[in-house]
């Protein structure tokens, strides 16, 4: 089961094909090639990438 990087919930919401969000922390998720990616959603609605947070262990999802 997919948990958020960021606060380890597991409350996890799909809104598209690879695509999560997380009702915890308030930040989405996407999955490509076994790696989680994360993103902050900004006031204007565009990705503010926040991948650089965290190391690439803790981003690895086996699917």
């Amino acid at each position: 089961m997919l948990s958020c990087p960021n606060c380890r919930s597991k409350d996890i919401g799909k809104i598209g094909i690879n695509q999560y969000y997380c009702w915890n922390c308030f930040i989405e998720l996407s999955l490509n090639k076994g790696l989680i990616h994360t993103h902050q959603v900004e006031e204007d609605g565009t990705l503010s990438s926040l991948d650089d947070l965290f190391e690439e262990d803790q981003r690895q999802y086996g699917m």
